[in-house]
């Protein structure tokens, strides 16, 4: 008996996806986009020197040899310029001698400071700060050639189960760090791809309604980045469904820059099949294939 035909994915569903392949690249390749991304800088307690001179703990790959101190402390963090600074900018287009910062704890804006080409800002991490430099002119960022990714398939657009979990549930994450990030469970995704039943543990990020799914499957290390992938997908709808595209599923930062903190899949989301679709593996510039 002949094998039914495969699915083909319709011209909306087509435009969909390459929409979102277009937005996603315009973000990416953006002048603060992850191609940018040329530092990250643990903080201590205490003082903490930056600028370009190598005695700094704070190292920026530009800019005047001390630019100040970052001190961290039990009330906040503030950044207090060296004296003769010039040509850093803060929130309101100018700086003071000294700058409250805010760390991007619990999903909020961060402090964005600039200084020609640099952006830099403190990031949190399960207590820890650190300091992640941007520079508009990073030659990832310059000699980006794209992303190559599996043509749009009908099959890999599926309808998933939500079995929610206690409002207060959540996992300690692995990361490129080695550490662990804490991530909200919301609920766990029940699905049959390519013939098989899979699951999914959901993650859902401060402040956001959509799921983050950071999974893995047999393409890993040959087809696509060995650390896996990350998808979004929308909230539940009134019947528990939730619509898994995975023609949309993209590489994480850590694919681009060596100063990342990704998460990577839990155990229970490495998937037993091989997902050929979403970004293939990336062979540019980057930290990790």
């Amino acid at each position: 008996m002949a094998e039914p035909p495969e699915p083909e994915p319709s011209h909306d569903h087509v435009r969909e996806v390459d929409a979102w392949a277009a937005r996603r690249l315009e973000r990416l390749t953006a002048d603060d986009g992850w191609l940018t991304v040329v530092g990250l800088e643990w903080l201590e307690p205490g003082a903490n020197t930056i600028g370009s001179g190598p005695a700094n703990r704070v190292r920026l790959p530009g800019g005047p040899e001390r630019l100040g101190s970052i001190l961290v402390s039990d009330v906040g963090i503030r950044l207090d310029a060296a004296p003769g600074v010039e040509g850093l900018l803060g929130p309101a287009g100018a700086v003071s001698r000294a700058i409250e910062l805010l760390d991007d704890r619990g999903g909020r804006e961060p402090t964005r400071l600039r200084l020609d080409a640099l952006t830099f800002f403190v990031i949190e991490r399960e207590g820890h700060r650190a300091v992640r430099v941007k520079d508009a002119g990073a030659p990832a960022r310059e000699r980006f050639g794209g992303i190559e990714r599996w043509p749009v398939d009908a099959r890999w657009r599926v309808e998933a189960r939500f079995e929610p979990l206690p409002a207060d549930a959540s996992v300690l994450a692995p990361d490129v760090l080695g550490t662990g990030q804490t991530y909200a469970t919301p609920g766990v995704l029940r699905f049959d791809l390519a013939g098989a039943p899979c699951r999914l543990v959901a993650f859902q990020e401060p402040g956001e309604d959509e799921l983050f799914l950071v999974f893995g499957d047999r393409t890993n290390g040959t087809d696509s980045f060995a650390g896996g992938r990350y998808l979004y997908a929308q909230a539940p709808d009134g019947r528990g469904i939730v619509v898994l595209d995975f023609n949309r599923a993209y590489n994480p930062p850590c694919v681009f820059t060596a100063f990342a903190t990704c998460a990577l899949p839990l155990e229970e989301n490495r998937l037993v099949v091989r997902v050929e679709a979403g970004e293939k593996r990336y062979e540019g510039p980057g930290a990790g294939h």
